[in-house]
């Protein structure tokens, strides 16, 4: 018998090619859309039994619309393999409340990577559990690899543009022998070709710009919708504690922000740091800006790691890792230090430590140091 595999379909690109992929290397395929409920204004799907009609706004190119899990029904008629769509609704509040009080508490988060770790990938593999897979896939540009059937690695995806191995860093290393990313070894022309080759129905589909549940890209206004107009109105600060001005809300800044600050400087000004205690907002140089290290906790290690050790760190999505020594610390908490200052250090944002194209593993951002 084909091992049997539950793959997430997005009703995007790179899942449809991963279902196709799948298919061809023979696995059994079951296709999971996982409905977030974050959506405005009613599609109708080809099944109401299977998914019950739910909201989208009609410019939504998010992950989890109604419109996303029509083209993944679909693209799943197209290959005839079973379907389902269900409901995490009530899951995906938590990274809502998450994302909320981050930005609250004066940090930068990373609903994104939460995703991931707590609905993506752990709802996914309760649910493979339950229908007697021996395996999850996703569209997700990384690899995993082994050199031996008792170890097995997070890689970076081969396309440098398009790799997501950042982002799945908070995956269970007790996992990774389950996951299968089988667009990971393709760059991502390579699979629009394929899809358009083999006459997918989201071959042309352009890729999601924006997270699911802010399809509009109003953090702040989401945050004062969510958790109701919060008295976060300040000041503008500089390093020495003088008044450059007032501001709408510390939540609509993050740390090395230059643009949309609401006044103007004879010179670039960027955000230093975000103090919610007393609402100000610290302004000042780029040079001012960069950082020899960092504190983080949450740590996830997917391999081995010594009490100290080299790497290249990656502080946001799409950063160029930086050569540095990491330092473990208690309580699942580690240190960095930069060989070279670091510009645009944010906590609430995760850090991922890589050696070369291994994702080593990496926690949450919470403090940066000169």
């Amino acid at each position: 018998m084909s091992e049997r595999v539950v793959l997430a379909m997005s009703g995007g690109v790179d899942s449809s090619a991963a279902a196709y992929l799948l298919r061809e290397q023979g696995y059994e395929i079951i296709g999971l859309f996982m409905r977030s409920g974050a959506t405005d204004e009613t599609c109708q799907l080809d099944d109401p039994n299977a998914l019950p009609v739910i909201n989208v706004k009609a410019h939504k190119q998010g992950c989890c619309s109604a419109s996303d899990a029509a083209d993944a029904r679909k693209v799943a008629d197209e290959l005839d393999i079973p379907f389902h769509a269900l409901n995490f609704e009530g899951a995906f509040g938590r990274i809502k409340d998450y994302f909320a009080d981050e930005y609250l508490a004066g940090r930068t988060p990373n609903p994104c990577v939460q995703c991931n770790n707590w609905l993506k990938f752990g709802k996914l593999w309760e649910f493979a559990k339950q229908v007697g897979a021996s395996k999850i896939a996703s569209g997700h540009y990384a690899q995993i690899t082994s050199e031996n059937k008792n170890e097995y690695s997070l890689q970076r995806g081969i396309d440098p543009a398009k790799d997501q191995s950042y982002v799945l860093f908070g995956i269970a290393p007790a996992l990774l022998e389950h996951i299968l990313f089988p667009v990971g070894g393709y760059k991502k022309t390579e699979i629009r070709q394929l899809a358009n080759q083999t006459n997918l129905q989201t071959a042309n589909k352009k890729d999601s710009q924006e997270i699911c549940f802010i399809p509009d890209n109003d953090y702040a206004g989401f945050v004062n919708r969510y958790r109701g107009k919060q008295e976060t109105e300040g000041l503008f600060v500089d390093t020495a504690g003088n008044i450059l001005g007032e501001h709408p809300g510390y939540e609509h800044f993050t740390i090395g922000q230059r643009r949309g600050l609401g006044i103007a400087f004879g010179e670039p000004r960027f955000v230093l740091e975000i103090r919610p205690q007393t609402k100000q907002v610290v302004l000042g140089t780029y040079e001012q800006l960069g950082r020899t290290g960092l504190t983080a906790n949450g740590a996830n290690w997917l391999c081995e790691v010594q009490p100290k050790f080299r790497c290249q760190a990656q502080i946001r999505y799409q950063a160029t890792p930086a050569a540095c020594e990491v330092e473990l610390l208690e309580e699942n908490q580690f240190q960095i230090h930069f060989d070279e200052p670091q510009f645009g250090v944010a906590p609430g944002q995760a850090v991922v430590c890589y050696d070369n194209n291994r994702v080593l593993g990496g926690g949450w951002i919470q403090s940066s140091f000169q």
